[in-house]
């Protein structure tokens, strides 16, 4: 329970944050929407083209993310005492915390015209060579990236199986297709519709993967047309109308996976080590080692060609250089910044939010969880608009870095909503009425009993929003320039100019930095996970 001048306060602060969030969002929209007298419409056939293609490449990166993943995260939950298994568990989570580009070089060292692959298949007699650039390589960049997280929120829903059922099946003496039918398949049923549903969606604002490895203008997605439209073209109008298709596009995928279990709440029963009938014979385990063997390869490869490339680049020169610095430092202030401001955010108006419910406000209490919605938005049409106005009054100069940020932040909500909100709404629920009881409020409270249980999810929660703005190079490669760069802009620039030497260099770099920033969320995650095997 909380006094009215704690609840007057909180919904407060929550309601200025909002405020300020939607009219960032609003100004955007409505600077594109009256930028030009004359709107630009692209040709009904060019819009239906990148419009089926954006739907086309994220159906077969869903399918092909999901369907591999059944068999991992069957066989991981058959397998809980394989050897070397948390650093298996961890390496699902890896690829969350990768930036793109640095995984794009890793792949290219793997899939690339020059790369493991096209030597093995040149060493068995194969002439022709596999080509990472197209559909294919923009689907082999998002299964590399949502396999693994599918099998991980698969293997959750596995390890949530009462141990009941577990008991019952073993005692019923059930052979495995059984198993499969009656346990197994209903647990992993009830969460893939959500599974498929967030993977889409990542794969429908895809920007990065499209623009480097996509090969061209014919395999363009609605996010990268609405690049294009802005900083080769600048045509605000026609960003507008892309813009505007994909905010209904995405906003229908968000419509229809609301009506599906999230995959990351799925909680039932108690749990324990199963009773595995179907794990005890040979075959059993060569299969499952084989499954987990083949995941390994495919995930750890292009990571472990990162940083055999990284290592044998030129290390000590590129460090040396005065743009690697600049660029160094640019990154750690954009990543800081974003990473605060969007904790910050994230916070006070899930603290609004848990008032507003308190006091039964009933839909206004639904406001504040517009962060969990802000992934619908294009990021490049927030920073369009803005830099428009700010042209518009003169203001243009040096907002690059001010405008990367905001929109870096607003990327970071719907990510740090996921980690703040549920922890502070079970926390008020446990602490509110002692508190009342004991008379602590305001600070005092914030400072006694809030923040020792809400540091870890706020220090998590910042940390993978600053891990997402060190790797970001969407809003950069629109606003970058000559004196405003960041790593992952020197590394497309570098991968650009096939300067591969470098590019190996900037991509151990850039990895290294937001996998350490992402640790904390592969901590917080191993004690469920080793609980539960």
């Amino acid at each position: 329970m909380e006094s009215t001048g704690e609840r007057r306060f909180w919904i407060g602060a929550g309601a200025l944050a909002l405020t300020l969030l939607a009219s960032f969002c609003i100004v955007a929209f409505t600077m594109l929407l009256s930028s030009g007298v004359q709107s630009s419409w692209p040709p009904l056939a060019y819009l239906t083209r990148i419009f089926l293609f954006t739907i086309e490449q994220a159906v077969l990166s869903t399918i092909l993310s999901v369907l591999p993943a059944i068999p991992v995260a069957l066989a991981m939950a058959r397998r809980p005492d394989f050897i070397g298994r948390p650093l298996i568990v961890a390496l699902m989570i890896l690829p969350i915390g990768l930036p793109v580009l640095p995984a794009v070089f890793g792949l290219l060292e793997i899939w690339g015209r020059t790369g493991l692959i096209n030597d093995l298949l040149a060493s068995l007699g194969f002439s022709e060579k596999f080509s990472i650039y197209g559909l294919q390589g923009i689907l082999l960049a998002h299964v590399f990236f949502n396999m693994p997280l599918a099998a991980r929120l698969l293997l959750k829903a596995l390890e949530r199986v009462p141990r009941d059922e577990w008991r019952l099946a073993a005692s019923l003496g059930l052979p495995r297709g059984s198993l499969f039918r009656f346990v197994e398949g209903p647990a992993m049923l009830r969460v893939i519709p959500g599974i498929a549903g967030l993977i889409f969606m990542l794969c429908v604002t895809s920007f990065t993967i499209v623009l480097t490895l996509g090969g061209g203008p014919a395999n363009s997605t609605l996010e990268v047309a609405i690049y294009q439209a802005l900083k080769f073209e600048f045509d605000p109008p026609r960003a507008m109308i892309l813009s505007v298709a994909q905010l209904a596009l995405t906003a229908a995928i968000f419509l229809l996976l609301s009506r599906f279990p999230d995959p990351e709440e799925d909680r039932r029963g108690a749990t324990g080590r199963p009773f595995r009938p179907d794990a005890a014979s040979l075959g059993a385990r060569a299969r499952d080692v084989g499954i987990i063997g083949i995941f390994l390869l495919f995930t750890a490869l292009p990571v472990g060609a990162i940083a055999m490339a990284g290592l044998g680049s030129n290390l000590t020169g590129l460090v040396s250089g005065a743009i690697f610095w600049r660029a160094l430092t640019t990154s750690l202030v954009l990543a800081f910044a974003a990473g605060i401001l969007a904790t910050v955010v994230t916070y006070l108006m899930a603290r609004a939010g848990a008032s507003s419910a308190a006091r039964n406000a009933g839909p206004f209490a639904h406001l504040f969880r517009i962060p969990e919605f802000m992934l619908l938005i294009p990021p490049l049409a927030l920073g369009s608009g803005w830099f428009l106005l700010l042209h518009h009054v003169g203001l243009a100069q040096g907002a690059g870095p001010t405008l990367v940020v905001l929109v870096n932040m607003c990327m970071a909500l719907p990510f740090a909503a996921r980690v703040i909100a549920p922890e502070l709404t079970t926390h008020l629920k446990r602490t509110g009425r002692l508190a009342a009881s004991l008379g602590v409020t305001g600070f005092a409270r914030f400072r006694l009993i809030d923040w020792p249980v809400m540091r870890g999810p706020l220090f998590t929660a910042f940390a993978f929003a600053a891990a997402l703005s060190m790797g970001d190079l969407g809003a950069v490669a629109l606003f970058g320039s000559d004196d405003f760069i960041t790593l992952p802009a020197l590394l497309y620039a570098s991968l650009g100019s096939y300067r591969s030497t470098d590019a190996a260099g900037l991509s151990l770099i850039l990895g290294l930095l937001c996998l350490i920033l992402t640790l904390p969320s592969v901590r917080l995650d191993r004690p469920k996970t080793e609980e539960a095997a």
